[in-house]
């Protein structure tokens, strides 16, 4: 698969990597002959001049081969690694859904894909071609060597390439990819990362000091790495059991062999020339031993069978029927969901079961509920992330299946609670696929944060005239990029938690706002603030995946139930027992 993959990268560069690769490794038996032959003139006075000539070549190409053909390895090896990083961006991108990003089965081979040209789990692939190379190079100049050597004798090169190749089975290089890509290593390997990140990145810094667990990180990661390092020296145990055994072998095989050689000499059987020529080759045999594919097994085709194996995986998963009819101006009546089921693709429970709930267009729905109640999944099937995997959503009537699903995703706007800060310029964060200045700045304005930054500052510190924002003003920045959706004509907007990194009163100063921009749009808002809930035309409790209660605060309220258990614990933190700053409960009051 890897050397299937330089062909797929670059088809003229891996032809060209192969030729020299396999004239690098038969230059030194060429050069043997070439050696033989000037002495064979010597030893018979015959002229110097071709075989001086035929020296001379050799040994230049000796020289100048292996600088441009590792060269040509690193062009390569840039090549291939940007085919396998387009690969990889077409696997996780092509796909409508999100399923086959969310797959955990599938998480070890992503991380592999994703970063091995990084330096993190070995050289990049440009570097790693040299030692692939160097490996093969020193097979070939093995076998090369060999087939001279039929010249003198045809038993005897088989007893040497029988001898040396008997090292790779008997040292069971085989151990390379044990110690390094089984999935038992490559778990060890991430804990190892992951406790080390703990020790060394700032994220962390704060609770580990505070709460103590310095020590326990540390130890952690001792424990984690001692465990890596077991499973690898068990490995490497593996090819040096045998390693007498080998030595023993092939000093019988070599001792046998020149042997041979030396009588032939000694009885004129072959001349000075034929014997130098026989005895470097019976020398030149022996690279098979140090050359193999530890490289490429160890480096280089773990990434490339990842790429392989994520395009079909993914693409399988990640599918969505097509529709082809228009989104037009949906929802313009209502949504529906229809006896709605939902099974993650590698859950075991449904996260949604025979859920039913119609929302009229226009109006603004509040849902609430428990964390893994299913609130956010209701957000992923309305932007069709995900289809149901019972039951059906219908928009105007319509099953959102038959939908172009670019075209309905158009007509959604919506800020997600892991909602993406680009490095890039205000204007870009506000309107990535583009918008007017003014429509920019009007949505800016809406979500209250007029005064951040200008439109062209980059968000991002390291860049000239960059700054960084806040969590809250984060959140005001992608509070814009959904309202600035809305001046562009979506019609539905889903609020999944947007305000959860600002405080109480600009909460309620935002999602006054909100309404108010968003008046004539569909609303749905998630959110465990019940002061913004509250707010909205009608509030919906999800438990279990299906719909609980369903009214407005007050009717709510008045119910008593689920609803009412909720708002009474979180307003409980501003009675006279939990007094909260005089400008929160100012704000909570007025709600």
């Amino acid at each position: 698969m890897f050397f299937s993959t330089l062909h797929k990268a670059a088809p003229g560069l891996a032809t060209a990597w192969w030729v020299l690769l396999v004239l690098s490794g038969a230059v030194p038996a060429i050069f043997a002959i070439a050696s033989g032959r000037l002495i064979g003139a010597v030893e018979d006075g015959a002229s110097l001049t071709p075989p001086l000539v035929f020296v001379g070549v050799v040994f230049v190409i000796m020289q100048t081969i292996n600088p441009i053909h590792e060269a040509v390895g690193a062009n390569l090896g840039h090549r291939s690694a940007s085919w396998m990083n387009d690969q990889l961006m077409a696997a996780t991108n092509n796909p409508d859904g999100l399923a086959h990003l969310e797959r955990p089965d599938l998480a070890m081979d992503l991380t592999m894909a994703r970063d091995f040209d990084l330096g993190i789990m070995g050289p990049p692939l440009h570097t790693s071609m040299g030692f692939i190379a160097s490996g093969l190079v020193k097979l070939v100049a093995g076998v090369a060597a060999a087939i001279v050597l039929f010249g003198f004798s045809w038993w005897a090169p088989l007893v040497l390439v029988a001898a040396w190749t008997a090292t790779h089975v008997f040292l069971r290089e085989s151990g390379v990819w044990k110690d390094r890509n089984t999935d038992k290593v490559k778990s060890a390997q991430r804990h190892a990362d992951y406790a080390y990140r703990l020790a060394v990145d700032a994220p962390a810094a704060k609770e580990v000091r505070l709460f103590g667990l310095a020590d326990w990180v540390v130890d952690r990661f001792a424990e984690r790495r001692r465990h890596l390092h077991d499973l690898q020296w068990e490995a490497t145990q593996l090819r040096e059991r045998s390693a007498f055994a080998t030595l023993v072998l092939v000093a019988a095989a070599n001792g046998l062999v020149f042997w041979r050689l030396a009588d032939a000499a000694v009885t004129g059987s072959i001349d000075l020339g034929q014997a130098t020529v026989y005895l470097q080759t019976a020398i030149g045999v022996s690279a098979i031993a140090f050359g193999g594919l530890s490289w490429a097994l160890d480096v280089a085709s773990a990434p490339a069978v990842a790429v392989a194996k994520l395009g079909p995986v993914m693409a399988a998963s990640g599918d969505l029927p097509i529709g082809e009819q228009e989104a037009g101006d949906s929802p313009t009546t209502d949504i529906c969901f229809r006896d709605v089921s939902f099974t993650y693709p590698t859950g075991s429970a449904p996260v949604l079961e025979h859920f039913n709930l119609t929302i009229k267009a226009g109006s603004s729905v509040a849902v609430v509920g428990q964390n893994g109640a299913g609130k956010t999944t209701l957000a992923k099937l309305l932007c069709r992330m995900y289809d149901p995997t019972e039951g059906i959503i219908e928009i105007d009537g319509v099953d959102l299946r038959q939908f172009e699903v670019n075209g309905w995703r158009r007509r959604v706007s919506a800020v997600f609670q892991d909602f993406i800060r680009h490095e890039r310029s205000l204007r870009y964060n506000v309107a990535p696929t583009g918008a007017d200045d003014n429509t920019i700045r009007e949505a800016l304005r809406q979500a209250g944060a007029t005064d951040l930054a200008e439109l062209d500052t980059t968000l991002a510190k390291g860049y000239p005239g960059g700054t960084e924002l806040s969590g809250g003003q984060w959140q005001r920045v992608a509070l814009a990029r959904a309202l600035c959706g809305v001046r562009q004509g979506a019609g539905l907007v889903l609020l999944d938690e947007p305000t959860a990194q600002l405080d109480i009163r600009g909460e309620a100063e935002i999602f006054e706002r909100l309404l108010e921009a968003t008046r004539g749009a569909t609303t749905v808002l998630i959110s465990h603030r019940f002061s913004t809930v509250r707010k909205a035309d009608r509030i919906i409790v999800v438990e279990h995946g299906r719909v609980l209660e369903d009214g407005t605060h007050d009717e709510l309220m008045a119910l008593g139930g689920r609803y009412h258990t909720m708002f009474e614990l979180q307003a409980a933190r501003f009675s006279e027992d939990s007094p909260a700053p005089a400008e929160e409960v100012d704000a909570y009051d007025t709600l």
